[in-house]
């Protein structure tokens, strides 16, 4: 399985939804879909996760990111023959550091829109590519300490 076609699917979905969001919305509108539980509403993050924000952040992060979407292109290179958990888990992790990396280089900010909520419990705002660092953590994770270790004991040395 090429796992940068996964890849490729995420960048482009993330892509279109946040234009659609930029098109569809105003800023700070919000949409209810399951009211008091799943609304679309359009915020822009110039900060790191979380919005949480620093002086030059929003460059200082770009740079990072650059770093590390090369660094995980490289140790998805590096992983191209083991197993397909493990390159799935960094195709994902990949789409979604790219997804929000070209947020930051054309826009300067990302777009979030995925509001959740519980009662008076409020989620982040976050959007597909947050979703599948997310996600591809949770199979990089599980990976880690379940199937790798289970692979190194079972394989012949």
């Amino acid at each position: 399985m090429n796992v940068l076609l996964v890849s490729a699917a995420i960048v482009i979905l993330d892509q279109v939804t946040k234009v659609f969001t930029r098109n569809s919305l105003e800023l700070y509108q919000s949409v209810p879909v399951i009211k008091n539980f799943f609304h679309l509403t359009y915020v822009t993050n110039d900060g790191i996760a979380f919005g949480i924000n620093i002086p030059g952040g929003n460059y200082l992060f770009t740079i990072v990111a650059v770093l590390l979407t090369g660094v995980l292109s490289w140790y998805l290179w590096q992983s191209r023959n083991k197993a397909l958990l493990l390159r799935l888990s960094l195709a994902v992790i990949l789409a979604g550091a790219v997804g929000n990396l070209v947020d930051r280089v054309v826009y300067g900010k990302v777009v979030d829109f995925l509001d959740f909520m519980i009662g008076s419990y409020h989620w982040y705002i976050f959007n597909i590519a947050d979703s599948a660092v997310t996600v591809g953590m949770g199979l990089f994770l599980y990976y880690s300490f379940f199937r790798d270790s289970k692979e190194h004991i079972t394989s012949p040395s």
